[in-house]
């Protein structure tokens, strides 16, 4: 049985880690290097770092902070925001990222995907989707940084992306996100069982239980959360012990 993953998010805005609730309302929470040191030796199963403002200021993903965290840890972190070439991941992958992740850029230009599996392999390339749900369109998918919705439906962007090389989604509900009232268990399984690669709920983490859910309900092969994490409300040992007692398997 492959075991389940817990992963924090740290989202990087002028080298600072920040939180928000619903994409919006940001605030501090610490040194990203720090918290990155903190995670791993509390026995976080991966880390993902996203520069939530690169696409929107047009600026390239922050390289010199991936070389800083790559020389701190040892277990494997991704890295995304403002990505759109396939000369922007050499040189994070050359910093140390072991993932790269692709919203906006995938959004935008679709061969993106397939150029970059290409040229690194499946298991580099996460395709991150935030998506929100409206009793008008249902679930589609929001570019930029979650202010732009576009044409298309969630599952169905989803099962493109892996069709053109994905090798992970990444998968954030923005109705949930910051919420801890829970993941979007509904699209997070209708996703999980729409493709044949690992999918990482995001998006509302509130309590131990909340993480069980998302793995015995919604399917997920990873759990990611944020606030949860950096402000201390829940600690990664306790949680994984938690999730043993429900018979999820995780690495402890």
């Amino acid at each position: 049985m492959l075991t389940k993953r817990i992963i924090p998010c740290l989202d990087i805005k002028n080298g600072r880690t920040v939180k928000g609730v619903r994409f919006e309302n940001i605030r501090d929470a610490g040194d990203p290097v720090e918290l990155a040191k903190w995670y791993a030796e509390q026995g976080a199963d991966e880390l993902v770092f996203l520069d939530i403002t690169a696409t929107n200021e047009e600026r390239k993903t922050f390289a010199e902070l991936v070389r800083d965290i790559a020389r701190h840890i040892d277990i494997p972190f991704t890295v995304g925001g403002g990505i759109s070439a396939v000369a922007d991941v050499e040189v994070l992958l050359q910093a140390g990222a072991d993932k790269v992740s692709i919203n906006s850029a995938a959004i935008r230009n679709p061969q993106l995907v397939q150029d970059l599996a290409r040229r690194f392999g499946s298991q580099c390339v996460t395709v991150a989707i935030d998506t929100k749900y409206t009793e008008a369109t249902g679930w589609k998918v929001y570019a930029r940084a979650g202010t732009v919705e576009t044409e298309h439906a969630t599952v169905d962007w989803a099962k493109k992306v892996v069709e053109l090389g994905a090798g992970e989604i990444l998968l954030t509900s923005m109705n949930n996100d910051g919420t801890k009232a829970g993941f979007a268990l509904d699209i997070t399984k209708a996703v999980s069982e729409a493709v044949s690669v690992p999918v990482i709920a995001s998006g509302g983490a509130g309590t131990m239980q909340h993480f069980a859910d998302a793995f015995q309900e919604a399917h997920a092969d990873a759990a990611l959360a944020a606030s949860l994490f950096h402000f201390r409300e829940l600690d990664i040992p306790d949680l994984k012990a938690y999730l043993k007692t429900e018979g999820i398997a995780v690495r402890i």
